[in-house]
């Protein structure tokens, strides 16, 4: 690891970096711009993570531009890439191996052939026995996503942080970012009385089985309470957690598709999210950054962040496995 008050003299760790481990210190505001200054790799046997990036937004019902989502996180994140965790003190990165893997790309021309593109994509990665970190892209890419995780590791339990459920009903499946939980809890990739929607603000009529965490009940009963119930709901499930940057008020978070009032603090976010310490989750992503919606990047800096907590998560597994 380069000392932080260092520069590293090569620059462009993206492409340089000797190691999938240890963190090289370079400018914020010059090079190429992987996730965390990681190495830009497929090659993932070395890897325990695997970054990568699902620009669509497709299935967006209201206000489009998540495909920039990716870039725009992407680049926000070289903000956060030179220290080690806070509060902890962890040096993510000694521990984890993370790569980039760059973004999947498709023809927007044949949307038809896009979710399965997504899950082959996400097979690709988890055959390798490489966890995912996702960068979206709207929320419907977790669908094709959680399809090869569950795959993989059986029914999941999903912990969604969330101004909406996304499972309105429908009679036919479509392309769209708010119907897909409601599939996915049918069709069984997901058990509902095993996951919780966290932050949720916006009304739906049926809950389909899934613990609801309402935004209000998150703001009068705190954080650490969140935590606690999230714990007693997922128990010892493996779990898939994502994170819709719209959980955030739109005070925090402005670049996002469908902004809601009354939505969570980033303060409030980080807490519950690293409160979920010990829980087994096997893939997890950020999703419904909109970079257009916000000159000032601090959503896509929230996305970032977020996910750099699920890869500390990661990191706290891998060192309790190894202890």
């Amino acid at each position: 690891m380069t000392d932080i008050s260092g520069i590293n003299s090569e620059g462009d760790n993206a492409f340089m970096a000797k190691s999938l481990l240890g963190t090289d210190v370079e400018p914020m505001y010059s090079g190429a711009n992987s996730f965390m200054r990681r190495k830009y790799t497929r090659d993932l046997r070395d890897a325990d993570v695997a970054i990568s990036g699902i620009p669509y937004d497709c299935a967006t019902t209201g206000r489009s531009g998540t495909r920039l989502g990716p870039q725009a996180v992407r680049k926000a994140s070289a903000n956060l890439a030179w220290a080690p965790h806070f509060p902890s003190g962890l040096d993510v990165f000694e521990t984890l191996a993370v790569a980039d893997y760059g973004d999947l790309v498709f023809d927007p021309g044949e949307p038809m052939t896009i979710p399965d593109a997504i899950e082959a994509h996400a097979k690709t990665i988890l055959d390798t026995n490489t966890a995912m970190v996702t960068l979206g892209g709207d929320h419907f890419v977790t669908y094709p996503i959680l399809k090869a995780h569950a795959e993989k590791h059986g029914q999941l339990a999903l912990i969604q942080i969330d101004a909406h459920s996304d499972t309105w009903e429908e009679d036919q499946q479509r392309i769209d970012h708010g119907t897909m939980f409601y599939h996915a809890a049918k069709q069984g990739i997901i058990d509902p009385a095993s996951s919780a929607q966290v932050g949720i603000r916006t009304h739906n009529d049926k809950t389909h089985g899934f613990n609801i965490i309402h935004a209000p009940w998150v703001h009068e009963k705190g954080p650490e309470a969140v935590v606690t119930e999230i714990k007693r709901i997922v128990g010892d499930r493996k779990a898939y957690l994502t994170f819709d940057i719209d959980s955030l008020d739109p005070a925090f978070a402005p670049g996002t598709g469908t902004p809601v009032t009354g939505g969570l603090t980033p303060h409030q976010a980080l807490t519950i999210l690293r409160g979920l310490e010990g829980i087994n989750i096997v893939g997890a992503d950020v999703v419904e950054v909109s970079p257009a919606y916000d000159v000032s990047d601090i959503t896509a800096l929230a996305g970032a962040t977020m996910a750099f907590e699920m890869l500390y998560l990661m990191a706290l597994q891998k060192k309790k496995k190894e202890a």
